[in-house]
């Protein structure tokens, strides 16, 4: 069961801290992967280092996910070194932290200090961050899809995986970025949101359109991922949380190694909740 090594997986920002995962996951289950992010140099040195860890073929790319040139120059790369794609991990997103500077939003830059909550309160939120994040988390998606879902349409068979969030299905609870002396740390984004709810309306919009093409398309929902937050921020978290915890990096790699292969073949436009309950009460 799970085994994936008939399969051809690409994952997008992959040199992230979930999209790190996704790989280890995938290429465990025995995939040839293509390693997707915007610096080259990076995405290959992790190429060859999963090829040395676990035998696969792989493939590390730079490319943009907002532009479709950039995307099929990587598709043609990445189709000479491993063949065509079988699995699409869209894991590319900007996700504003709570730990780091708050006064950097989607790598835009905006008023205020370190400490300012109001530079990421919705009254002042900066359009450019709004239209950043709409580019990467929705169009990004959507360009991926059609540049390397295309080829599953017509050979009939493929998993497309879109990861979401929880905040997809609800709402953000800005309570949780109060400091314990009641100081506000920052507000989450309304961007991060509104586009994870955008992917899961695009979900079913793509399983329906392409199911009768052999193409399964999924979403995948994590929840709050442990990553260097302050010790009050984890525990508010954790106890908002039925299991009592947040996530590791590596609680979601079950989840995409499952929707990825053929155990999932009667699984489309649907949405994997992997929260810890967050979204259960």
């Amino acid at each position: 069961m799970f085994d994936l090594s008939n399969k051809r997986a690409l994952v997008t920002g992959a040199l992230g801290l979930l999209g790190r995962e996704h790989v280890g996951a995938l290429t465990e289950g025995g995939a040839s992967i293509a390693i997707l992010d915007v610096d080259e140099g990076p995405a290959s040195d992790f190429a060859h280092a999963i090829h040395r860890r676990f035998g696969v073929d792989a493939v590390g790319v730079g490319a943009d996910v907002t532009d479709e040139k950039s995307l099929k120059d990587a598709r043609a790369r990445i189709e000479a070194r491993i063949g065509p794609i079988d699995v699409l991990v869209n894991n590319a997103a900007l996700n504003p932290k709570v730990e780091g500077n708050t006064n950097v939003v989607g790598n835009i830059r905006v008023a205020g200090n370190t400490d300012d909550a109001s530079a990421t309160a919705f009254e002042r939120y900066p359009i450019e961050a709004w239209q950043r994040a709409l580019d990467v988390n929705v169009t990004g998606m959507f360009l991926c899809c059609r540049v390397f879902g295309a080829g599953m349409a017509e050979k009939g068979r493929g998993s497309i995986i879109n990861i979401a969030s929880t905040y997809g299905m609800v709402g953000p609870n800005q309570s949780l970025y109060r400091r314990p002396d009641g100081s506000q740390k920052m507000f989450k984004s309304p961007d991060y949101p509104t586009t994870k709810g955008a992917v899961l309306a695009f979900t079913r919009y793509l399983a329906a359109y392409w199911g009768h093409r052999g193409v399964r398309v999924n979403a995948l929902s994590p929840g709050g991922v442990e990553n260097g937050q302050e010790d009050w921020f984890v525990t508010k978290y954790s106890e908002r949380t039925p299991l009592s915890r947040m996530a590791a990096p590596s609680d979601y790699r079950g989840a995409v190694v499952f929707l990825a292969s053929d155990e999932a073949s009667y699984m489309t436009g649907a949405n994997l909740v992997v929260d810890g309950g967050w979204t259960a009460w």
